[in-house]
């Protein structure tokens, strides 16, 4: 370089003339200094000014020795100079310096000989702080020790996002060194990263500068081909001293087995979520279909995408099974439920009916077993051993099912029946964790089902003895036209001891009876049956009604903690009245043929029969032809929230609204008056006086 070309680079700088920073250079601060053949400055760059704290005016023209150096080293400078001038050889080293203040100050020297065009000779000396020098120094150290030996993976990638860095760590992670890195993307590195979306937050860094923190990314490298690894990333864009946008830098972390630990943990919080949420839904009635549904609304879609409670024919019936233990087994299922698999729930049996499994079939073996069966990865041949058959099968193809499940049903020690469970757009296979959560639902639920069908067995039981003790059709009276009806208790409770009863009497008489053994269960329905076979003979007496409850209250003290309410009413035609008594009944409803309102009739309501030492009244009421009289049991106006008083007004208020068949009666006061959750059941009989001659009014 000639001393020209440095005197016009050196004018940049001068004041006043526009100059472009230089990063690093500006940091350190380099001053340049022009020394002729004897020693004195003939150029002084504005870094030299604020190094030395001389201004040009004050130094050009002046001996450097003598104006920098102090005399103890002046000797010594002098032969450095003329060593460079002489020998050409440059000179570096570090050298005390006396500032224009007065302090001795340590400076780094660069010193160099150059030669102009016409062959003059000239000392170029660079100079630069040495503290500031040695901050420098240790900066990039430290900042390359970090790079090169951090564990954490760091990379730098310029303004069109192409690696310009890479430390080992980072090249470790990736299977690729760091020179293959240099130039290229991501994607061109990387192929199974999801690179678009890696471009997409660099790119809103770059421009935005907003630093990305944390970022979970999923994908497989060179370095691990054959699983999934998990990194945190980091991004923040990089700047220059003048605030140009120099590219991206970033901290790639490996936290595969953290992420595996907190989906474990997630995994779990779930799995306890979702055992809390069935003991809470599950079996919340003593209804078997009812339990099965809320078992298969409780799996789906958090633990599978399709699933079907089966339970075995012979289990639902209680009886025996009469196949062989290798031969097929007949299921039913209670339930089925799915998850936008519209192809899988076609491949289901229907609710409700059975459907007759082979001994090969999955959910055979898991009943047979009693173990649990799993297909993690389900194939062509798994299909056709899930599926009834081919036409099933190939439904759950086209459905897409990949994973399969089937948990026993067993409570007290016996197989009910299995929970069968299917993944379609869930992507996970069933695991073993998966295994024992199904297992401990259907645990649960079993139990539920199995108290729900010995529940309906009793029930059914308790049924069948009221129905049976029960009157058949009305008998054909002369004087009085009948309609009746025995409705039973809603499926979530017992049955009751409702009871009602027409009986012949002589004279064309005829009595009616309705009555309430309270208690509930085969118990209430044997002691109906007791109490109406005791009236029907009192009534075989001609015994006035109040006498007859005086006998059945006798009747009923004897039997051990039970009590009864009985209304007990004999019309007569010849007379046009009726006598009635009552042992603590709601009254009965009025309903008079002439136009009149109905109303409630006004009896002494008397004591409970069984309570004893209480005198029963007997009433005359005038019943004309054509005139209804209403007797029910508190089932048809009792509920748990409305008061008695309203609810007899309602009764009231409906039988008044005009005349209509008595079936026809019959039906609308239950459809109207009782609710689908009503726990108790009704008797309800509606007597209507024919007119002379035997025709109804």
């Amino acid at each position: 370089m000639t001393a020209e070309s440095f005197r016009a680079a050196e004018e940049e700088g001068r004041p006043g003339v526009p100059s472009e920073p230089r990063g690093l250079l500006d940091v350190l601060g380099i001053a340049a200094v022009v020394l002729d053949v004897d020693g004195r400055i003939v150029l002084w760059s504005p870094q030299a000014e604020a190094l030395f704290g001389y201004e040009a005016a004050e130094a050009l023209g002046q001996y450097a020795a003598r104006l920098l150096v102090g005399p103890e080293q002046l000797e010594k400078v002098v032969e450095l100079f003329a060593g460079v001038l002489g020998s050409g050889e440059s000179w570096a080293g570090i050298f005390p310096v006396r500032h224009k203040n007065g302090e001795e100050r340590l400076v780094e020297f660069r010193n160099m000989r150059l030669q102009d065009d016409v062959g003059d000779l000239y000392a170029l000396g660079i100079a630069a702080d040495h503290s500031t020098v040695t901050q420098v120094e240790t900066d990039l150290a430290l900042s390359e020790q970090l790079v090169t030996q951090s564990p954490i993976g760091m990379a730098m990638l310029d303004a069109d996002l192409r690696y310009a860095l890479v430390n080992p760590a980072l090249a470790r992670m990736n299977g690729v060194s760091p020179e293959e890195h240099v130039g290229r993307r991501i994607g061109e590195v990387l192929p199974d990263l999801d690179t678009e979306l890696l471009e997409g937050l660099l790119r809103n860094v770059l421009a935005t500068g907003a630093p990305i923190v944390g970022q979970y990314t999923v994908g497989r490298t060179p370095a691990h081909p054959d699983e999934d690894r998990t990194w945190s990333v980091s991004f923040y864009r990089l700047k220059g001293g003048q605030g140009q946008v120099l590219g991206v830098a970033g901290s790639v972390v490996d936290v595969t087995e953290r992420y595996r630990a907190s989906l474990e943990a997630e995994r779990s919080r779930r799995r306890l979520a979702l055992i809390a949420d069935a003991s809470v839904r599950v079996g919340t009635t003593l209804e078997v279909d009812r339990t099965a549904g809320e078992l298969a609304d409780v799996t789906v879609p958090e633990l599978a995408d399709v699933a079907a409670v089966d339970v075995l024919d012979h289990v639902l019936s209680r009886r025996r099974s009469g196949a062989p233990h290798s031969g097929p087994e007949r299921f039913r299922a209670l339930a089925v439920k799915g998850d936008r698999s519209p192809e899988a729930l076609e491949a289901a049996d229907p609710v409700g009916s059975p459907a007759l499994y082979s001994a090969d079939r999955l959910v055979t073996r898991c009943a047979r077993t009693g173990r649990p069966v799993l297909v993690a990865h389900v194939g062509p041949e798994d299909l056709v051993r899930i599926a009834r058959g081919p036409e099933a099968a190939e439904l759950l193809r086209r459905a897409g099912v990949h994973s399969y499940l089937a948990v026993p049903l067993i409570a007290r020690g016996e197989v009910l029946g299995a929970l069968d469970l299917k993944r379609t757009r869930n992507p996970l296979p069933f695991d073993e964790d998966d295994v024992l959560l199904a297992g401990e639902l259907a645990a649960r639920a079993a139990v539920s089902i199995d108290n729900a069908r010995w529940y309906q067995s009793v029930r059914n039981s308790a049924v069948t003895l009221q129905r049976s003790l029960l009157p058949g059709p009305p008998p054909d009276t002369a004087g009085v036209e009948v309609a009746a009806r025995y409705v039973p208790a809603h499926a979530s409770s017992e049955v009751g001891g409702d009871w009602y009863d027409v009986i012949r009497l002589s004279g064309d008489r005829t009595a009616l009876v309705v009555g309430d053994v309270m208690g509930s269960g085969i118990d209430a329905a044997a002691t109906m049956g007791r109490l109406r076979t005791a009236t029907r003979a009192f009534a075989d007496l001609d015994l006035d009604p109040a006498m007859v409850l005086r006998h059945l209250d006798r009747i009923t003290q004897d039997l051990e903690h039970y009590i009864a309410t009985c209304l007990y009413a004999v019309y007569d035609p010849r007379r046009g009245a009726c006598l009635m008594a009552n042992a603590g009944h709601l009254p009965p409803v009025l309903v008079p043929a002439a136009g009149g309102p109905a109303a409630l009739v006004d009896l002494p309501t008397g004591a409970p029969l069984g309570v004893g030492g209480v005198e029963f009244e007997t009433t005359r009421v005038p019943f004309a032809p054509g005139d209804e009289l209403v007797l029910y049991t508190d089932g048809l106006v009792e509920t748990r929230h409305d008061p008695l008083d309203e609810r007899l007004a309602a009764l009231v208020a409906l039988l008044d609204e005009g005349r209509r068949p008595l079936e026809e009666t019959c039906d609308r006061l239950l459809r109207e008056m009782r609710g689908p959750d009503d726990p108790d059941d009704v008797a309800l009989l509606i007597a209507r006086s024919r007119t002379p001659g035997g025709g109804a009014a």
